[in-house]
């Protein structure tokens, strides 16, 4: 079986897009579209922005949605995906591959995400670490040990094994990027991002973004979609939007994720978007697993 999974934040590149618009006149139309429906020329800083310009919250999430959702789009009767899944803001890009939500409506509700996170993250000093060779139940069992009022931290991407990402207040980041080491983790490493998404901190983004997603319209995917928060497939539209929803501050477990995918017969995964690191996440994933292929469109 056939699936189509999509990359979250920090997959974007300047240039990103380009030849999709250049070389194919749907593409163009959609991103012309885009450039509408945000009220400014996201192609502009897409195709020729500097890598900061693209760190920008509300240029980041709604261009790496584009790119990828145009790039399923443009493949037409070739996009043949018999389940999809995204990780964190690629879930919106695989719900709109799916039939489950338009594409003007996707567009809107990311580009409601980049501004609600990025409010959230100006309201408290946060961060996230990748945490390297250290098992998730270790981590688990030191963050709960920590984590208290007013100085969280969780896991927040359960990656792939061996991975972990955590979210929380710089302090608790701090103090258990000390202690994961100390356990054995081979590396504790503080990720370049403006706040702690997936935890906690982000309950203001997902009090607004909940409104806006309740009043979407949402329909019954074409496929299955995997969502992060639960690791299984949904057809239920009141379901997706629950998921949805919760993801905000729920982690995003992408290593359970894959794996119920290939338990449910995914042995093609073909990574639609920018970038390749969910290619590098599944094949550790599927490790040992030849049954299991994977390849990418940009």
């Amino acid at each position: 079986m056939k699936a189509f999974v999509f990359p979250g934040q920090g997959a974007q590149f300047s240039g990103m897009g380009k030849e999709l618009y250049d070389n194919n006149p749907k593409a163009k139309e959609l991103f012309d579209k885009a450039n509408e429906i945000l009220g400014f020329e996201i192609t502009k800083i897409m195709f020729e922005g500097t890598a900061e310009e693209l760190k920008q919250t509300k240029v980041t999430q709604p261009a790496v949605f584009l790119h990828s959702v145009i790039s399923a789009i443009c493949l037409g009767d070739q996009f043949d995906a018999e389940m999809v899944a995204g990780h964190s803001l690629g879930e919106f890009s695989a719900l709109v591959a799916a039939g489950a939500l338009s594409f003007e409506d996707g567009l809107k509700l990311v580009s409601k995400r980049a501004m609600a996170m990025q409010k959230a993250c100006e309201a408290a000093p946060s961060t996230m670490a990748a945490i390297i060779g250290l098992e998730d139940a270790k981590i688990e069992e030191i963050c709960a040990g920590i984590s208290k009022e007013g100085n969280i931290v969780v896991p927040a991407n359960y990656n792939n094994p061996g991975q972990l990402v955590i979210s929380g207040n710089k302090e608790a980041i701090a103090e258990a990027c000390e202690q994961l080491k100390a356990a054995g983790a081979k590396r504790a490493l503080p990720l370049p991002v403006g706040g702690a998404f997936h935890s906690p901190l982000m309950q203001p983004a997902k009090d607004e973004l909940q409104a806006a997603i309740e009043a979407t319209e949402f329909r019954t995917p074409k496929v299955p979609v995997y969502q992060n928060v639960d690791a299984k497939a949904h057809t239920n539209p009141a379901e997706i939007k629950e998921n949805l929803i919760a993801q905000l501050t729920a982690p995003v477990k992408w290593t359970y994720e894959v794996q119920q995918m290939i338990a449910d017969g995914a042995t093609d995964f073909v990574e639609c978007g920018p970038g390749k690191a969910l290619q590098g996440m599944i094949a550790k994933i599927a490790k040992g697993n030849d049954a299991v292929t994977i390849s990418g469109i940009a």
